[in-house]
This record gives C-alpha cells, structure tokens and sequence, in this order.
C-alpha cells in the first residue's frame, strides 16, 4: 500500500467511546467486596425485618452498609482481575437496597417494507473503487465515576432542591461531563428514564449473546471499507483529535467513493455537547443529488420485524445523527466552546503518531486547533442529509435482510424528545417510568424487581434480558 498518497482517505476510531446500546461504563466488584455488600446487606435486611426491634438500623450495620457500597466506587486498576457481578447478585443488593429504603422513609411510524433491498435513486453506490484505508484504535479511557449511591443518596433523588443544586448533582454533570451526552443515552432514556437511572447509579448491564453478536456483525460491517491499526495516545487531546480526524477521513471517504461506515458525529445541540456514531453513510448515485444517506443496521435473534417502540426508537437514533450531521455541515461547530467545556489546549502538541498519520491522510496537523480546523473545513464541503432517513433490520443467523423502514425526519417531534430527555438529564425532573401500554418492556429489565412500577415484588419475573430479539447497534 502506498502510504505515502495524498488522497487515500484513512478512517480513524476509538475503542473507549461505543454508541453500542447505553454507553455506561461496566461496575466492576472483586469478590470479596461482593461478599463484604451480601453481608452488610444481609444484616440491615435482618433487623428491618423484626417489629420488636426499637431502632430500623444500628450504627454498626449503617457504618457497614456504607463501607461496603463505597469500596464499589474503586475500581480496579486491571478489569481482567475483577469479575461482573452476577444478575442474581445484583437482584439481592436491590432488593436489600430497597427495603431499606422504604423502612427508612416510613419511620420518616411509517410502514416497514418486506424486501431486502431497493433499486430506487436512493440506490448506493456498490461498485466503489477498493481502497486500502486505516482506523486509529485509541488504547487511552476515559475515566468515569459509576459509584453506586447510598442509602442516603437515593433518597435525595427525591428531594426538593435549587435549580443550581439540581443541575450541578445532576446526572449529566456527574457521568458525562467529560464526554458529552452519547445519542445511545438519548434513546436509552426515551426506552425507559427509569432504568436509565437505575444504569447510572448501580452500573452497565451484562453483555448477552445476542449483543456479541450485534457488535461482531458491525465490526464485520465497517472492516469492509477500512483497515484498522493501533494508536495509543496520550491526552485528551490526542483522543479528541483521533475522534475529529476519524470524521475528516470519513468524509473524505464518502465523497471518494460514495460509501463510509461508522462515522462519528460530535456537535453542540440544545445547549449540550453530543456524541454519536452512524453506522453507515452513502452518497446517492446521481452525480444532481448530493444529501447522503444516514443508515442505521439493527441485528435481530429472531426472524421477526420488531415491536413499535422498538422501531420508534430506532427512527429517534437516526434524527439524533441527522440532527448532529446538519449542524455540523452549517459550520455550527463552536470551537472555543469545544475547548472550554472539556478543558482542551487547543495549541497542545498532538503525539508523532497522529501527527504522521495526517499527514499521510492528505491534511498536516500540528495541534489540536490545526484538527478542530480541518474539521470544520469538510464539514463545509458536505451537504445536508437526505430528509428520508433507514433503518434496516437483519437476521443474526445469516445476515440476511428482514426489512427496511424509510422514514421522514420530524424535526419538531425530534426536538420534544431531546428537551424532554435533558429535563431529567440536567436535573429539571426525577425519571418517569414507562408508560403502561409499554409495561412489557418490564420484564426484560434486570432492575424490575426493585422498580417503583412492580407492585409484586415478590412475584417471579420474566427472564433478565434486556431487549430479546434484537441488538443495539
């Protein structure tokens, strides 16, 4: 491969930020912290439990309880020595969570078509020209701070508070001020506010087969137009110039040939950062018709179209991209904003590597500012996106096409759903949960045993597996 040619577009990525479903980073718990929680936890549930006893918990138990739930918050410096916690655990620190809380407070769209694929002018162009192109992995995380709450924490989410008190506790400026608001955050609250609080507070949920799946068949997917090599870096810096430089590359991709895949998208939106990755991008084969074509692939387990709020959901994904992807290509970028919301250096030196990888990628960069500008130059060269927007559904077991829902963007129903889900966000309100049409949804949820919406709790719920037949993309 000559590396050296001006015009090759490289494609460069990052391994710490997935839009893959919620992107909430894993709680790890060493086993013998778990055990240090099951029996602090066992303890309080013992003496709530007994009527005669004149205090609800003692000092002792409380100072127990305590010390157990902040040893979660380190965590540690290896994941590969740590283990999940198993969904059985996690039902019995609720359940235990919960009654200690009660006791406590009582002393106190369009049609989707059949066919695989349309010969329409919407047609991409498949014959695109091979090229040999590169992704950048960066191996550098960013840090997050997942702590469950105690007792007493999850209480206040309850309590009256400032409007300055409520934003500067609020979920977003606890869990993504440092990387903005992922556009799986948005659909994951408009799935259920709930359970998306419940994600925050207590951790990611376990990965299922039927997610390994999905995200191999992306990986499959994006390897077919680029070629991925390592980079490690190390700044934020450099990590943010990796994520713009994987966008001009990306682009330059798509005017070459037509065809780019796993795109990510970082714009400013109603008032917040935000971060996304569409999964495919294509430009229409008419040489008069230049508004690309958002693509967003769901994998199912089942040969079988998804429920509605399924589908609804997936329409809210691809606006959020649409949205993201217009204002960027109206030079919406606000770049001293960017700089000073995650505390960047815009003269910081980036690493050789990334230095000579743009190089080579046709655009010289020296500092982040140089990115940010390049950035913002191709942006300027894009069009609008397509107002009709796809989603497409396939089989895990063959790849083969279920159907495909073209829809038209609403931006007034997108904007609703976006204020809405950053009241809760930003700590205007505490979180609904899902309406009761939608109670289905309940159980395939691993927090329902402990949802103010399950009236039974002893009942049995349904299996503990979120989102059955189909994957996030």
């Amino acid at each position: 491969m000559n590396e050296s040619h001006s015009e090759l577009p490289f494609n460069t990525t990052t391994n710490y930020n997935s839009n893959s479903g919620v992107d909430i980073p894993t709680e790890l718990v060493s086993e013998e912290e778990m055990a240090s929680i099951e029996a602090a936890l066992a303890s309080a549930s013992s003496s709530l439990s007994s009527s005669t006893v004149a205090e609800l918990v003692s000092e002792e138990e409380m100072a127990s309880i305590e010390a157990a739930l902040a040893s979660t918050c380190t965590l540690p410096s290896s994941s590969t020595a740590s283990v999940l916690v198993s969904e059985e655990e996690m039902a019995s620190i609720e359940a235990s969570l919960a009654s200690t809380r009660s006791s406590l407070s009582s002393s106190a769209g369009p049609a989707i078509c059949s066919t695989s694929h349309s010969h329409s002018q919407y047609e991409f162009q498949r014959n695109a020209r091979s090229i040999q192109s590169i992704t950048l992995r960066a191996k550098r995380r960013f840090s997050f701070c997942t702590e469950p709450s105690d007792i007493e924490d999850l209480g206040s989410l309850r309590s009256n508070q400032k409007k300055k008190s409520r934003v500067a506790d609020s979920f977003f400026h606890r869990f993504r001020i440092k990387t903005g608001l992922f556009v799986g955050d948005i659909t994951a609250t408009e799935w259920c506010e709930k359970k998306m609080e419940f994600l925050l507070l207590f951790g990611q949920r376990r990965n299922t087969e039927a997610m390994k799946t999905g995200r191999a068949r992306h990986a499959k997917l994006e390897e077919e137009v680029v070629k991925k090599v390592d980079l490690h870096v190390k700044s934020d810096e450099d990590a943010w110039a990796v994520k713009l430089t994987n966008f001009i590359i990306g682009a330059n991709q798509l005017l070459l040939d037509g065809l780019t895949r796993e795109l990510p998208l970082i714009g400013f939106a109603e008032g917040v950062w935000m971060v996304g990755m569409v999964d495919e991008v294509r430009m229409p084969v008419t040489e008069t018709d230049r508004n690309p074509i958002l693509v967003d692939i769901k994998t199912r387990v089942r040969d079988t179209l998804p429920a509605e709020p399924q589908r609804r959901n997936g329409r809210l994904q691809l606006m959020c991209y649409k949205y993201l992807w217009d204002n960027l290509v109206a030079d919406s970028f606000p770049s001293k904003q960017f700089f000073d919301f995650f505390t960047l250096n815009p003269y910081y030196i980036l690493s050789k590597e990334i230095r000579e990888i743009t190089a080579k990628s046709g655009f010289p960069v020296k500092t982040l500012d140089d990115v940010v500008r390049c950035y913002r130059n191709i942006c300027s060269k894009l069009s609008p996106a397509k107002h009709e927007l796809l989603l497409r559904y396939e089989y895990q077991k063959d790849n083969s096409v279920l159907g495909e829902d073209r829809f038209a963007y609403d931006s007034d129903w997108l904007k609703s759903q976006i204020m809405s889900c950053l009241e809760f966000w930003l700590g205007g309100r505490e979180a609904n949960c899902t309406p009761k049409e939608e109670r289905w949804k309940c159980w395939f949820c691993q927090f329902s045993s402990v949802c103010p919406t399950n009236t039974n709790p002893d009942s049995t719920q349904g299996p503990i597996t979120d989102n059955l037949n189909s994957t996030p993309s």
